[in-house]
């Protein structure tokens, strides 16, 4: 009996392999024992239900995150502001919890509306600038990045100024998307409702790119532009439709994480989860159910971190490194493929 596996799986989990396997050299070197660091690492992740409810919640963000980012990969366009996207759809998600007097449902619900109207019209620019005049999205994106950084900064203390000048007033549990619920069953984690948000977001990215012709005219208009023009699809406005979704999901990660796991927005701050989406969107092969996956591996990893540190001399900063090794690995995921195909066709003429 022959296991086929998936290709892209296969690369995945390689790169993971891979990047463990430097992480243990790098434990090793510092004069550690790579078993007992690993060994914590995961447990620190899911030793329990309350850690397991943690890794969830970091989880969470990284799955729209990392689907803003596939998202853009597979219709042809590399979306690098995820942050500011993030970070000016979770201002957008502040804004309703601190201002809206209303029942908790209708709060909620404007929030998140608020977040994802919010991220898309942050990445409306890059796509029009795109659209019209062909401007590369990683240079605007780029900049949007810092300008929402700088919106940011200048917002929260002018109108939602809290106890410090660095941050916002904190969101009431009206306007938290932690429900109570949730919380005790998690033994007090930071878990929160964004979870089934992002779950649902991954299913309906998944029937978007691969079950309508939406996502077949994105698509198309991604990988050529000139072939899609030629078939009659309106390019420019499939281009600017996509960064908008793209930014909408990003947009949405911010909801989760600023009404969700923090309770207030800080300045200064230009949240990681962005750049760590491409991370999770690359080892996840660009694909929604992929990157859900790759998303709670990486939450495992960074919820485990700082446990190892506790538990054992290593630094957390290994945790980062196995992190960045496996971005590594699964960007050039080029080279592990072509490894593969050699290995295949070796077999194949030794089977002749």
């Amino acid at each position: 009996m022959k296991l086929h596996i998936n290709k892209q799986v296969l690369i995945g989990l390689i790169s993971v392999l891979l990047g463990l396997i430097a992480g243990a050299i790098l434990m090793a070197f510092t004069g550690n024992n790579p078993f007992m660091g690993f060994t914590y690492l995961f447990r620190g992740g899911l030793m329990n239900v309350g850690r397991i409810g943690d890794t969830l919640s970091t989880a969470t963000t990284l799955i729209l995150t990392g689907l803003s980012v596939a998202f853009a990969f597979r219709t042809g366009l590399f979306n690098i502001g995820a942050s500011g996207q993030m970070l000016f759809g979770g201002l957008c998600a502040t804004a309703v919890g601190l201002s809206l007097d209303a029942p908790r449902a209708v709060v909620l619900l404007v929030a998140i509306a608020a977040a994802f109207v919010g991220g898309g019209l942050w990445a409306l620019v890059p796509g029009l600038l795109k659209a019209r005049f062909n401007v590369h999205e990683v240079v605007s994106t780029i900049m949007m990045n810092w300008i929402a950084y700088w919106t940011i900064y200048y917002t929260i203390p002018s109108f939602f100024k809290g106890a410090y000048d660095t941050e916002s007033r904190a969101i009431s549990k009206a306007a938290s998307l932690r429900a109570p619920w949730l919380t005790e069953l998690f033994n007090d984690s930071s878990i929160n409702l964004g979870l089934f948000l992002a779950l649902l977001a991954v299913v309906l990215i998944a029937v978007i790119l691969n079950r309508t012709v939406l996502g077949f005219e994105l698509k198309a208009a991604g990988y050529n532009r000139f072939s899609a023009e030629y078939a009659g699809m309106k390019v420019n406005r499939n281009i600017v439709l996509s960064m908008v979704i793209s930014g909408a999901l990003a947009g949405l990660a911010g909801a989760t994480f600023y009404i969700g796991y923090a309770n207030t927005m800080k300045i200064g701050v230009l949240p990681s989860y962005g750049f760590d989406g491409i991370a999770v969107a690359l080892l996840g092969a660009n694909s929604p159910y992929g990157v859900l996956v790759s998303a709670i591996f990486f939450g495992i990893l960074h919820s485990g971190k700082g446990f190892m540190n506790a538990m054992t001399s290593i630094p957390p900063e290994i945790g980062d490194t196995i992190i960045a090794t496996i971005i590594y690995f699964a960007a050039t995921s080029v080279l592990i493929e072509k490894a593969i195909d050699s290995i295949r066709k070796k077999f194949k003429k030794e089977g002749n």
